[in-house]
């Protein structure tokens, strides 16, 4: 459904939306939200150095780095700063927001009650990850208690513009979300970089090991998206009895396989958000 629908909760604000941060996350936010029809005259961007394709928005109407005064109503402020920016950034922000404006944070390690006491407003923290580029993320969200029904499905409108959302509750789950979301994307590129350089090894050219790795990789995330199977079931399909898919996943579910080494890298990513919100 298009949200410009007049049932889609973004075709009823009459107000403006504000993105702090214009970078990678947010950039992909922008024109995801554009891409679906939102009209550009209601969004103000807060980027002291957009790209030469988000500056191009102004011809979509998008206002870049508007004082407040200037925005009438903010229904809506997306932070997309980095982590480190926040505390530096939020007296600027806190005078877009009333006690009405929905907050949208999608900081790693910034919490909730954080996010109140520098911005005020009706929080969202949230966690996406880099496939949103591409409109195949996965963002999950937590809300403070005091935001309404209506403003959780802005929130939620705002986020699935980059792909798929989930919601939890428990705002303790974001740090592992964040490690297995979040980070994840990166784990899944070193998959394909070492799987390219053992393919080297075994004696392959450079450039055809890495052809093979990244088509392997991306042609195998798509089967996983598309099919029914859990990933056990579809891994079980592939393996033959004492075949050559056998043997290497006798090495990668060895007691000092792939798990172990896994769940080092998750809990680690975890403790490096919760040391954030510090």
């Amino acid at each position: 459904m298009s949200i410009t629908s007049k049932t889609s909760p973004l075709a009823q604000l009459s107000g403006t939306i504000v993105l702090a941060g214009a970078g990678k996350m947010g950039g992909a936010l922008l024109t995801g939200w554009l891409a679906q029809g939102l009209d550009g005259c209601n969004v103000a961007v807060l980027e002291p150095a957009p790209s030469d394709d988000i500056a191009a928005l102004t011809e979509r109407g998008v206002r870049f780095n508007a004082a407040p005064q200037d925005l009438g109503t903010v229904d809506a402020l997306v932070i997309a700063v980095k982590p480190q920016m926040f505390r530096e950034a939020a007296a600027q922000l806190k005078a877009y927001v009333s006690p009405s404006t929905l907050v949208v944070s999608i900081m790693a390690g910034i919490t909730v009650s954080a996010l109140q006491d520098a911005c005020g407003g009706a929080v969202v923290r949230a966690m996406p990850n880099t496939p949103a580029a591409i409109g195949r993320g996965i963002t999950v969200g937590v809300a403070a208690a005091e935001v309404s029904a209506g403003q959780r499905s802005t929130a939620d409108a705002l986020l699935r513009a980059t792909g798929a959302v989930e919601w939890v509750d428990d705002e303790q789950l974001i740090d592992a979300v964040t490690a297995v979301s979040g980070s994840g994307p990166a784990y899944v590129f070193l998959l394909a970089e070492e799987l390219a350089r053992a393919g080297v090894e075994a004696g392959l050219p450079e450039q055809l090991a890495m052809k093979l790795a990244r088509a392997t990789v991306a042609g195998s995330g798509e089967l996983l998206h598309r099919s029914e199977l859990d990933a056990a079931t579809l891994r079980k399909n592939v393996t033959s009895p004492n075949g050559t898919t056998a043997a290497a996943l006798d090495v990668l579910m060895a007691d000092d396989g792939l798990r172990p080494l896994m769940i080092r890298a998750v809990a680690a990513a975890k403790q490096r958000s919760e040391e954030l919100a510090k």
